[in-house]
């Protein structure tokens, strides 16, 4: 990263070193939360799940924030240390805009196949380290210092591969002077729909391919992909980890197959996403079994504890009546009686 033509921009720098990464729950792996400009920050390692083959990290806002009405421009870059050569390292440079519907930013960085293996140099003794360079500044005053705003220099965005494909000599990311509402009636969705336009809308902002590769397709096919990539975002968006029943899973990855194989977006940005969402629900079916098996060891133990409750009584009630046959043995012989005998009384 050439920062002589930004004199002006300071970058902090937090450094994240994960040892014993092998043995991390790499579903939910966040750094520790860190102050930088009075703004708390978070990494978050994308989960490393079935079906996905890159090693990819995300800025994360981490202070406690309206979900609207607040804003903060940032520059920063994330960087994967090569331990072995430093020049091998990865760093992706970027300028965003952190709000209430934007409060994280990520991107690809290596394939999984070349982190985990040592000779990379990503992951040494089972340790790899991270670095977030952050600059919060106003952003009014960074331009009127003549400073070049800092555009992504290798994604755009997580994955956006379209964006990637649209690089420019000087490497800017080319953008679209269309925006979602010069594509589409968003005032005649449906009531469904028009849930879907926050969605949609922060997606082209941040994925300017989602709304070139239709400015020219039919206003019924334009209508059909953007409500389709907006159901898929709803329910990325709205459903919980319980919510992955099989009814749920065929829906969205029925969605999810027709918007790729169709709608001629460019979704390498959205997939692990979508991928991560689908292999929940095995993890779902586990957690099923393993509850219902808790409930059946849970009757089980009940069952047994009421069976001792019922032994213990039948132990005592046995008790009593062998001490009360023992007392009346007491001064008694024994004889044998035939009880079919007459008692023998005769006149004669």
């Amino acid at each position: 990263m050439d920062n002589k033509r930004r004199p002006s921009i300071n970058f902090e720098t937090f450094t994240w070193k994960i040892e014993n990464f092998s043995r991390q729950n790499t579903n939910k792996l966040k750094s520790k939360a860190f102050q930088i400009r009075g703004y708390k920050w978070q990494i978050r390692l994308y989960p490393l799940v079935k079906n996905v083959d890159h090693f990819s990290l995300h800025l994360m806002v981490a202070d406690s924030l309206p979900p609207y009405g607040w804003d903060r421009n940032t520059y920063f870059k994330l960087a994967l240390i090569n331990q072995l050569d430093g020049s091998k390292s990865v760093v992706k440079e970027t300028e965003q805009k952190f709000k209430g519907g934007f409060r994280e930013w990520g991107s690809f960085f290596v394939n999984l196949s070349d982190f985990y293996d040592p000779k990379q140099g990503y992951l040494v003794n089972d340790t790899c380290i991270i670095e977030a360079h952050v600059c919060v500044s106003d952003l009014s005053t960074l331009q009127a210092n003549n400073l070049s705003i800092i555009t992504p220099t290798n994604d755009l965005k997580f994955g956006d591969q379209s964006a990637r494909h649209s690089e420019t000599s000087e490497g800017e990311v080319q953008g679209s002077d269309l925006t979602l509402r010069d594509l589409l009636d968003l005032e005649c969705l449906a009531k469904e729909g028009a849930d879907f336009v926050p969605l949609l809308e922060e997606a082209c902002i941040w994925h300017p391919s989602l709304i070139r590769s239709q400015s020219k397709s039919s206003k019924l096919f334009k209508q059909w992909a953007f409500t389709s990539l907006g159901e898929v975002l709803h329910v990325l968006k709205i459903s919980k980890v319980k919510d992955m029943n099989e009814d749920a899973f065929n829906h969205l990855q029925g969605l999810w197959e027709e918007l790729v194989k169709r709608s001629g977006f460019q979704l390498s940005w959205l997939e692990p996403y979508v991928q991560s969402a689908l292999a929940m629900k095995a993890q779902v079916e586990k957690a099923a079994e393993v509850n219902k098996l808790k409930d059946n060891v849970v009757d089980l133990e009940v069952k047994m504890k009421k069976l001792r409750g019922e032994l213990k009584a039948a132990e005592a009630e046995f008790e009593v009546a062998r001490r009360a046959l023992a007392e009346a043995r007491k001064g008694f012989i024994e004889i044998e009686v035939d009880l079919n005998a007459e008692l023998g009384y005769a006149m004669f």
